[in-house]
């Protein structure tokens, strides 16, 4: 695995990469946990939560590198984390405009997750079948098996 921090640059090569979108503010830090999971696979992390050892950025630098790094991504990775005080409204406007694009997302959401119903409605009408998974684990799972399909060509 090579592992990407925002505002560290990812350019596209041979492993491809999943970015790890959802909850920042307000929320665990899942992220770490995630990138963990794939420690094994030969592909790239682009995380955009900054570890607290890295100085802040502008707002609008960190909001780029999302923006350009999502559209980097072979798969893009939601977790919605059970969180205090936050829906999460970013994530959610991602998701919004990445259901919408042909680009293999996996999708989960803590069962705690205040907005979770109101993800599973949306996203079954905006991608049928596509499963809201409900642990992380799970959801980095469905992430792989993406990534593989890409590589081989099998995504549908």
């Amino acid at each position: 695995m090579e592992y990407f921090e925002a505002p560290a640059e990812y350019r596209p090569g041979a492993r491809p990469a999943v970015f790890l979108a959802g909850g920042i503010t307000g929320c665990p830090d899942w992220q770490t946990e995630a990138a963990r999971m794939f420690t094994e696979d030969d592909v790239a992390v682009l995380n955009p939560r900054r570890s607290t050892s890295v100085a802040p950025i502008p707002v609008t630098e960190q909001i780029t590198w999302e923006y350009q790094h999502l559209h980097l991504a072979a798969v893009v990775l939601f977790w919605f984390p059970q969180s205090v005080g936050s829906v999460q409204p970013i994530a959610l406007y991602e998701l919004g405009m990445h259901s919408g694009r042909d680009v293999p997302i996996a999708v989960g959401a803590d069962p705690d997750y205040v907005r979770g119903r109101d993800l599973r409605i949306q996203l079954s009408l905006a991608r049928p079948g596509l499963t809201v998974h409900r642990h992380l684990s799970d959801t980095v799972r469905a992430a792989r098996t993406l990534l593989e399909q890409s590589r081989t060509g099998t995504a549908e």
